[in-house]
This record gives structure tokens, sequence and C-alpha cells, in this order.
């Protein structure tokens, strides 16, 4: 059950990654917390467009919404990466054992001729 949610959480972190809008309100929102006008306005999108890609980020948890007045702000939430980091992290290290296995079998034939 436990890889199922993990599974879960990678399939929305990465989707929610693979559009480029999404991935630049990130890349503003790393810099500091803003209200979802001053966001639409920065992306030159209406607000019903930018709730959407905030709404997605959201979900995700790649962002925190918090209302302040009557406005409310987001702001980047860097954590929730931490299940794709390691996922990543995991593959990498797979290919590079793979690698060095590759580069010890080459050799060894190399020492064979």
């Amino acid at each position: 059950m436990k890889t199922e949610i993990l599974s879960n959480k990678l399939d929305m972190l990465f989707s929610s990654l693979g559009d480029s809008t999404r991935r630049r309100i990130l890349q503003k929102l790393k810099k500091k917390p803003y209200n979802v006008i001053k966001l639409a306005a920065e992306f030159n999108m209406s607000l019903p467009a930018v709730s959407k890609h905030i709404k997605i980020l959201s979900d995700a948890g790649l962002l925190i919404k918090a209302k302040e007045g009557r406005f409310i702000y987001c702001s980047y939430n860097f954590v929730s990466l931490k299940p794709a980091i390691e996922w990543i992290s995991e593959q990498h290290n797979l290919w590079d054992k793979s690698f060095d296995r590759l580069a010890v079998f080459m050799k060894s034939r190399e020492k064979k001729k």
C-alpha cells in the first residue's frame, strides 16, 4: 500500500511539473510568495487560467495557499519534492552501477584478447 501511495504522489508531482507554465510559476515563488492576482499579471493570464495551474500545483503539494484579507498568497513548498528527488537519485544510482559493471565487463573482455 505504501508503494502505491508513493507512486500516486510521484505521478502527481511529475505531472504537475510537466507543464512549463507551472514550472515558471514555481520559479517565481522560489524568491517570495505572490498573491494570485499578481501571478496572473506576471504571466499575462486570466485569473481562472492561473487558478487552474495553482490548483494543480497545490494538489501536488508543490505550493501552499494562504488567505490574507481578500487576497490568496501562494508560496513554494520545496519539501514536497523530496519523494521525486529520492526516486531520481535511486534511478541515477542504478544507472551508475550499471555503467560501472559495464566498464568492468569491457575491461575484462579487453584483457582476454
